[in-house]
């Protein structure tokens, strides 16, 4: 009896972790690629060219990248309810003052700042790992994930309430209207969000990091596996990240779409790209994450390389958006998949391996959407961002098959040592 009630109580804990760190995460998430829908209109008011735009988009993805690895460690040492805490009151405030911004360097400052919410991720699937079995760990974190989710909300919310709030304000000013609204909604969620982790998190927390000496949970970052994932992970959560941002601008700028019309269906793209996280986890726990993520990159390639190829305007407006959705439900699985990697191997470093993949992953999303923008203005070719995410996932999908390559013809070659410790593992 005390067993059943003992069980009963550790699954109800890990059930409100799931359900406070996916919820904070969407917030968080939201609030980071927030400036994707935002600087559409800011680029308009403070006159950025293609470069300028750029720079202002990827700061933020920057600045959520970067910390990740330190903000796993953390999460691992102290648990995650004080680090998703910590991480959204952190974030309130330069989303505040990005509302009452008056230049470009402003607006880069609190971009910088507020682009601290993006290491919301590790920090979650820390805290997320350290309750859950191995068994259900793909499912979890795949749902977890979904949270990704919350880069729809701008495209969703933000073009209405940029047109409903006068330019002029609320309260006779106070509060400031059209884009600028939209951060200052966003700060009070933040607060009341902080608020609600602190108060409703299961205590005591679990740690899995707590008395281990750095060094320790540093050492599996020496071998070439953990970067090799990171690699993967650009082109399933980076390219997400970039083409979350740089989408709406696209089809503005190409379709000659209006911010509303181009927000919805960037918000198309991203639904999948979120939402079908919670299937590539399971298709990862049932099938392995190595054949999800191989298939998962042949399918993204060819999409890409249609992209990349055919001029936009030739390809038309809707087999582009289309293609986009491939692309897009690629990734949704694709981050599943790539992740179940992590615990797989390494289920006491979640934290460390965890930060490292999710810090390329970051980092790419911060270059791509800069490469986005150089390539747009040495060529004149929009269809350019395509060419950059098709070499990503070529280079992935080549990489990934040199490993499945040698793992076969070590399998060959030792039939009666029984499965590789890796292959088991997936």
């Amino acid at each position: 009896m005390d067993t059943t009630r003992q069980t009963s109580s550790e699954d109800n804990g890990a059930a409100r972790v799931l359900t406070l760190a996916t919820t904070s995460f969407t917030l968080l998430f939201a609030v980071w690629l927030m400036l994707g829908v935002l600087a559409v209109p800011i680029k308009t008011e403070f006159a950025l060219n293609k470069v300028q735009f750029s720079w202002l988009t990827a700061i933020a993805i920057l600045s959520g990248s970067i910390w990740r690895l330190p903000f796993g460690l953390w999460a691992d040492r102290v648990g995650g309810r004080v680090a998703m805490t910590t991480i959204t009151l952190l974030t309130a405030l330069p989303c505040l003052l990005t509302a009452y911004a008056q230049s470009y360097t402003e607006l880069m400052v609190y971009a910088l700042l507020f682009g601290l919410a993006g290491n919301s991720f590790t920090s979650g699937v820390a805290w997320t790992s350290a309750w859950f079995s191995a068994q259900r760990q793909g499912v979890a974190l795949g749902t977890f994930g979904a949270g990704n989710v919350g880069a729809s909300v701008t495209k969703l919310i933000g073009p209405t309430l940029i047109a409903l709030v006068p330019a002029a304000g609320l309260f006779g000013g106070i509060v400031p209207g059209g884009w600028r609204f939209v951060p200052v909604l966003y700060t009070v969620l933040l607060v009341i969000m902080a608020i609600v982790l602190w108060s409703m998190s299961p205590t005591p927390d679990r740690k899995p990091g707590a008395g281990r000496s750095l060094s320790d949970l540093l050492r599996p970052l020496s071998e070439l596996r953990v970067w090799r994932f990171g690699l993967y992970y650009v082109v399933v959560f980076g390219a997400y990240v970039a083409l979350s941002v740089w989408l709406p601008n696209y089809y503005a700028s190409v379709f000659k779409l209006g911010l509303g019309s181009a927000a919805l269906l960037t918000a198309f793209f991203i639904f999948p790209a979120s939402l079908l996280r919670p299937l590539g986890g399971y298709l990862s726990d049932r099938f392995g994450a190595r054949s999800v993520t191989y298939a998962t990159f042949v399918i993204m390639t060819l999409a890409s390389l249609i992209l990349s190829v055919t001029d936009a305007q030739t390809l038309g407006l809707w087999p582009t958006f289309a293609l986009v959705e491939v692309l897009g439900i690629g990734m949704g699985v694709g981050k599943a998949s790539v992740y179940k990697y992590v615990p797989s191997y390494y289920p006491r470093d979640v934290g460390a391996v965890g930060g490292v993949v999710g810090t390329l992953g970051g980092l790419g999303g911060f270059l791509l959407p800069l490469g986005f923008g150089y390539l747009d203005e040495l060529t004149g070719r929009p269809e350019s961002c395509f060419w950059a995410v098709g070499f990503v996932t070529l280079t992935s999908l080549f990489a990934l098959s040199v490993v499945v390559g040698s793992l076969k013809r070590e399998e060959q070659g030792a039939t009666r040592r029984g499965p590789l410790a890796g292959e088991a593992a997936e």
